[in-house]
């Protein structure tokens, strides 16, 4: 137990470094925000003023509600931009644009490990995350703001799926569609190596304007979180042939994921061999209805984790949900669920991959000297 406690802190302290090495501040001091964003990651991965050394404030411009609230959601861009350079320079995760033959639009994207669709000796890990203003590789963004990157980004889940020799697929759900008016301006930001100097962030009042309403068209394939995990799935997931594959869903995520498991039906429920749902918003009176084949297959393979008072993976009952086995999260705040049942989590999986290989291998006929004959 020891051993594992040290080694599980080596490889945070690993990834925490490498994450200092890419500062979040070359992004602010790209901006036209750098005196009123002051702020950097430190050693331990929590956002912190460069001077004062002290948590984000919001209300940095006094009684002028709408400047702090650009401020703010400028601090959010800059964040996906970082997070995003993390999921490829620090995770090795690569960038997947869909669909793929849309050079002339807009369009989404998701990140995967390089062997994701081909290395059939490992099983394959999905995050799905719950729906929001932030994009792939978070959790939460103001759990990232407030609590750090490893409470609200999904780099310390992904770092422990890739030691635990997983592949990874990091869904980006509530990329849904571009604004006409800044797509010009900011295209650059998604598509460019960061580590150019042409980065360049135009001002915050071409970002985001309070008055008028946004000019916006959706993205193929991704209108809605639920057609992005059904591309996803479809193009991406459902060709690893022999890969055994796994769910972590946060929020709207676990409706995301009901959604597809009634739509696709019979290859989820032969593919997926484990769904960890957190805090989950699905409703499986709405969602499977009465379908006594789904019941019974998420009553085997799903395991929700719900935030509590109770201490982590204590059994956990609300009135309304009873479908599957439900433990606490270990806490009560709905943003920081999944890193506080993260470890929880990765033991369930283990326990249940295993599962499923005796099952496998039980059905495997044995040959006998008798049976050989002709």
């Amino acid at each position: 137990m020891e051993m594992e406690l040290r080694d599980e802190n080596m490889k945070k302290e690993n990834w925490l470094t490498m994450t200092q090495e890419l500062s979040f501040q070359k992004f602010i001091e790209q901006s036209d925000l750098l005196e009123e964003l002051k702020y950097d990651f430190n050693e331990k991965a929590e956002l912190r003023h460069i001077e004062t050394q002290r948590p984000f404030t919001f209300n940095y411009y006094k009684n002028v509600p709408e400047r702090n609230s650009k401020r703010y959601q400028t601090l959010g861009h800059l964040l996906e931009q970082y997070i995003y350079e993390l999921l490829e320079k620090v995770c090795k995760l690569q960038r997947v644009y869909i669909p793929p033959e849309a050079n002339e639009e807009p369009r989404s994207f998701f990140f995967m490990s390089e062997r994701a669709l081909t290395n059939h000796h490992s099983a394959l890990l999905v995050l799905l995350q719950d729906h929001g203003v932030f994009r792939a590789g978070q959790w939460s963004q103001q759990a990232i703001i407030h609590h750090g990157l490893q409470h609200g980004s999904q780099i310390p889940c992904i770092q422990m799926a890739l030691q635990a020799h997983y592949d990874v697929i990091v869904l980006n759900p509530n990329d849904n569609f571009v604004d006409l008016k800044m797509e010009k301006e900011c295209k650059g930001l998604s598509t460019q190596n960061t580590e150019s100097s042409s980065l360049k962030m135009v001002q915050t009042e071409s970002f985001f304007s309070l008055q008028k309403p946004l000019q916006c068209i959706p993205k193929r394939c991704s209108n809605t979180p639920e057609e992005h995990m059904a591309y996803i799935w479809d193009y991406f997931i459902s060709k690893t042939e022999g890969k055994d594959v796994a769910f972590i869903v946060h929020g709207y995520g676990g409706l995301v994921f009901m959604d597809l498991l009634v739509h696709r039906k019979s290859e989820v429920m032969s593919k997926v061999y484990a769904v960890a749902l957190i805090d989950s918003q699905h409703h499986v009176g709405h969602q499977l209805g009465s379908d006594v084949q789904l019941l019974a297959w998420i009553k085997h393979h799903c395991r929700e984790w719900v935030t509590s008072s109770k201490p982590l993976n204590k059994p956990a009952v609300t009135v309304l949900k009873k479908e599957f086995p439900m433990v606490s999260a270990g806490t009560e705040k709905h943003d920081l669920a999944p890193s506080s049942s993260l470890q929880s989590i990765f033991k369930y999986f283990k326990k249940a991959l295993k599962a499923k290989t005796n099952i496998n291998f039980s059905h495997v006929p044995v040959v006998t000297r008798s049976s050989t004959k002709i």
